[in-house]
Parts: C-alpha cells; structure tokens; sequence
C-alpha cells in the first residue's frame, strides 16, 4: 500500500528503483552470469510517460500516468496499474523491475511491466473514472503498451476489476474482430472473462507460501516451533484484501488469529479472533476497536510487537524498520504487502534468527492467478468445463465398485465428497497452491546451496537466474 504524499516527503531523495537494483547486485553475486547480461536483466527495457486532458466537471484536468516495461525476456509483459497522489516514475519502474523477478520466481512466463496515474481516486466521480481510465487504456493502445501478447494490465492500489472492465471494452473497441481482445487484461468481472478465484489469490497465495514453510521441520526445528500451521498464534496487519483473505485462509486451517491491525489502531486475544466477526463488526461501527473480548491497541504499529508465532505485514510499506524490528516476537515473518521491512529491519530480523518470507515470492498468487485468467482467455473456453463430469462419473464408478465389493454404503456426505468433480474454482486453487509449493523449495534450495544468509537474496538469485538463462537462450548478444 502506498503512504501519503506528505509521509513521503522527508524522503524524496530516497529512490525506490535504486533500492531494487542494490537488492539485486547484492544478489547478482551469487550468480555465473557477465556483468553485460547483469545489467541488461536489471535496465527498464520501456518507459511511457504521458499527459492527456480529461475534461471533469466544468473544467479540463491534464492526467500524468505512466507504463513501463521492465523486462521482454518472456511477452506478454504482465503487471497492475495503480491510482495514487504516490505515483512517479521511479516508483513504477521499481514495481515494474520487481514483477519482472516475481513472474520469474513462480515461474509465471511474462516480463514485468506497470502502470500508474498520479490521481486521487476519492477525488473523482464514477463517470469522471470511467473516462480517465478509458483515456489511459486508449492512450497505451495509440502507443502499442498493450495487448494479450504485447503488455497485460492488471488491477493495483486503488483500482479493481471494474478499472479492468472499462480497460478491456476500450482496447476491444479500438481493435475490432481480434479475437483474443479479453486477453489484454486480467483481473476483470467473472461476466467479463475473468477466472473465479481471482479476488483470494494473493492471500490465498500468502497462506499456501507460510504454511510450506511451517511444513519443512527441519527449518521449524531451528526455531523451536513444531510443524504445520494448527495451533500458531497469528497477527495479520491490514484488513484490506490480501489481509483479510489470507487471515480467514489461516483462521479456517486451524491457526490461532490473536492479533488484527488497521489505520484506526489494533486489536488482540491471545483466545482467538473470527475474521469475519471482525470485519462485520467493522463495517457496522466504522472501527475494529472495542471488538468484545479482545483488548485495544491505540497505535497500530504496536500490534506487530505483540506476541506470535507468525507475522502478516499486509497492509503499508517500511512499517518494519530499524526503530521496532527488535521489538518484533514473531518468529516468521511473512510479506503480504510489497516491501513491508526495511532493509534495516531484514539485518536485524536475521541477525535474531527469524524466518522472513519475501514479498517478492509470497504475494505473487495474484499474479499467478492472473496467468490462468489470460490462459482462459486465449483457450476461450473456462476451466473445468470439460473434464468435470467425466470426473464425476469416474468416480462414481469407483465408488460403486468399492460399495459392492465391501457390502457396504457410503453416506451422504461422504458420497458428496468422493463423486465431486474440479469447477474452475477448484482447479485455480489447485494450481496457485502447486505454484507457491514449488516456487518455495526452489528458493529454499538456492538458500541452502549458495552461501547465502537470507531468503530475500534467494529469491532474488532464483529470479536472476531464470531470466539470466532466458536472455541466454534468446542470443540477442553477437
């Protein structure tokens, strides 16, 4: 999530891109790549930069967006456009450069791009939205910055898969009888060809990634916690809608949510908090504070020192840094917003012996949901449609031989159980779950293989890595 303008401020001078690439030098270390490929990998490949009147009310507003193609390693080039006073080139060239490693991480087969308009959503109608979008959407078809081979939006802080809609019916109108038009973004309404489980997906992706790594007892063994997730004390900051996903997937397996965090301040029970009972007391009260049975946090950054087991930082950036890591007693720590810990933070969580699960691998179930979304598109045809009731029917055979060879019945939810073949839903969850699962194990052996001291460096190496071999494999250099 972005801070305010006036937050920024003090740091203007801090550059968020020239914090990605000291990320990745760091990294390009542990790597057998030349320094010419190095820095071809790190270069944003494409910058537009734009301007274009809108008129708003009684008056005409110039609008600056931007896009940027960090990487054309793999095309399309994939990633969200967000609407926020934050918005500057250096930080879309940063989001764009860390899709391009994400992609690469769950090996999702794009490059990294991303798009911004410097406004404040709150500020304008729902007309006056439409037609901002519907202006930037036609701008970047006028510039070829999209398309479901060339460049695939996505939706991002302050827009959804209503933006998405309005994006999708403008390039179709500007690019009549291309029958792949629905691919040039993702993220939009089921009715609009979007794919069902696409709102969950980075929680649900959050919660796949940590429970991994609860799963590996070698690694919990060192922190002297048991395996699986059943039983572990949770606080989750933000409940917006990676939060609030990835708390109900923890909650509903059997984890233990003691801690809850918003703007307003936080709450806690070392009992057990219902996410949804949270969230509907919100609403109803405009507050999570005085939720009964839990206690009062007046500051919300306090809740992140509260006791735990595992950490969800799901909501601001840098809200771990140098002033309260030591303070922090959870004993995993995973990234469910972008770049919630400083570096500061990372050295001194290390240093403790503490498990940080980078964002750049745990919040990319969006994007790997998103991949099935455009999969969809091009294929024309929804997942599940036509394997489910063979399935069904399989299984139903199955089972009546089991039945008549055993004598005896099973019951009706059993039955239920057993006959039930994948919808879309099911297989999107199989495949974020496959995705998260293996992406882990393949940071964790880079961990463990290379002399490396951080899971974040893994990641990153991992990623340098697969697009250092893409690049390789293209032989773009004579």
């Amino acid at each position: 999530m972005a801070e305010t303008a006036t937050a920024k401020a003090p740091q203007a001078h801090y550059s968020f891109f020239h914090g990605v690439e000291r990320n990745f030098d760091k990294a390009a270390q542990f790597t057998r790549f030349e320094k010419g490929i190095l820095e071809q990998i790190k270069a944003c490949n494409s910058i537009l930069q734009m301007k274009f009147p809108v008129r708003i009310g009684d008056k005409i507003e110039v609008i600056e967006a931007y896009r940027v193609q960090h990487s054309h390693h793999k095309l399309p080039c994939k990633g969200g456009i967000r609407y926020s006073m934050d918005v500057n080139q250096d930080e879309v060239m940063a989001l764009a450069s860390l899709m391009t490693y994400k992609c690469a991480i769950v090996n999702v087969p794009f490059g990294g791009a991303k798009g911004g308009i410097r406004i404040n959503p709150k500020n304008y109608s729902l007309f006056d939205l439409e037609k901002i979008t519907r202006r930037y959407a036609s701008e970047l078809v006028k510039k070829n910055f999209i398309g479901p081979g060339i460049d695939v939006p996505a939706p991002d802080y302050g827009t959804g898969a209503r933006e998405m809609s309005w994006i999708a019916d403008t390039y179709a109108s500007l690019k009549p009888g291309e029958v792949d038009a629905l691919g040039c973004v993702t993220g939009k309404p089921v009715s609009q060809g979007g794919v069902r489980g696409r709102t969950e997906a980075t929680g649900l992706g959050v919660f796949y990634g940590v429970r991994e790594v609860c799963n590996v007892a070698e690694d919990m063994k060192k922190i002297g916690m048991s395996t699986g997730v059943e039983g572990k004390k949770v606080i989750v900051q933000g409940l917006g809608n990676v939060g609030y996903h990835a708390a109900k997937f923890f909650h509903e397996n059997g984890a233990i949510i003691v801690g809850l965090a918003e703007y307003e301040g936080g709450i806690y029970n070392e009992k057990g908090l219902d996410p949804d009972k949270v969230v509907a007391f919100r609403k109803s009260s405009g507050t999570l504070l005085d939720f009964p049975g839990a206690t009062n946090i007046a500051v919300s950054a306090d809740t992140l020192e509260m006791p735990c087991d595992i950490l969800i930082p799901a909501a601001l950036e840098n809200v771990i840094n140098a002033s309260n890591a030591a303070r922090i007693q959870a004993k995993i720590i995973g990234e469910g917003a972008n770049g919630p810990l400083t570096p500061e933070a990372d050295e001194i969580l290390n240093a403790k012996g503490v498990i940080v699960v980078p964002d750049m691998y745990l919040n990319a179930g969006g994007v790997t949901v998103s991949y099935f979304e455009w999969l969809k598109n091009l294929s024309h045809v929804r997942f599940g449609r036509m394997e489910r009731r063979f399935s069904e029917n399989q299984n139903n055979n199955i089972l009546h031989t089991v039945e008549g060879l055993t004598g005896k019945k099973a019951t009706d939810a059993e039955r239920k159980m057993m006959l039930h073949g994948p919808d879309e839903v099911d297989l999107v969850y199989s495949g974020l779950e496959d995705t998260m699962i293996g992406s882990y194990h393949e940071i964790r052996e880079a961990l463990l293989t290379s002399g490396i001291t951080d899971m974040r460096t893994a990641a990153f190496v991992c990623a340098i890595n697969k697009v250092g071999v893409a690049y390789e494999e293209l032989g773009i250099f004579p």
